[in-house]
């Protein structure tokens, strides 16, 4: 699917690309994803409905990349030759206003993810696995480095941990997720679950 995408989006311009990925995270924040139309993207972007649906697919597609555009986390280039180093890289690639924003528009989708299983699809194959198979990257080259065990239970878990911190700032505290916590988080619980 990420693959047949990509190869669709070829004739738009990185530019306008990320022109229409800023107005399809705009129409997300303004209106939530159930009323998010392609109609009103092309409306907003002066493309046609068809292009979208030629480049995209369909709307679940269009919004994932689209969330991907926004938040580039590409693990794969970070080796600080520590654990806690590439944890915290990670957590540095975001400014604060960045992290809070992207926390607003993942507590929106949330629902949404969760009853529409186009959306959910996307989500899993075009967002969650990529950056898992990345984190695992991360995670062995810890192993090799011999700072933590292969057969360490907490490696399972390590995905839950991040993203539940990130998730839950604002639930729990009532505050947005902020690079100091998850620096904080990181060395208070991840890093002592994995014994590192």
């Amino acid at each position: 699917m990420a693959e047949a995408a990509a190869a669709r989006r070829s004739r738009i311009t990185p530019e306008r690309e990320s022109e229409l990925y800023g107005a399809v995270l705009g129409l997300l924040r303004e209106v939530g994803y159930d009323a998010l139309t392609m109609d009103a993207v092309a409306s907003r972007t002066r493309s046609s409905k068809a292009t979208l649906y030629r480049q995209w697919g369909g709307k679940a597609e269009l919004v994932v990349h689209a969330l991907r555009h926004e938040k580039p986390l590409d693990l794969a280039d970070v080796d600080t030759g520590s654990l806690r180093g590439d944890f915290h890289e990670v957590a540095r690639r975001q400014d604060d206003c960045q992290m809070e924003e992207h926390s607003a528009l993942m507590r929106g989708l949330a629902m949404a993810v969760h009853d529409n299983a186009d959306l959910r699809k996307a989500f899993r194959e075009l967002l969650i696995e990529p950056e898992l198979e990345e984190l695992r990257r991360v995670l062995r080259r810890a192993v090799e480095r011999g700072e933590v065990s292969a057969d360490n239970p907490a490696f399972d878990y390590v995905v839950h941990m991040l993203v539940g911190a990130f998730a839950t700032r604002t639930l729990v505290d009532e505050l947005p997720p902020t690079q100091e916590f998850l620096h904080s988080y990181i060395d208070a619980v991840v890093l002592p679950a994995l014994g590192a």
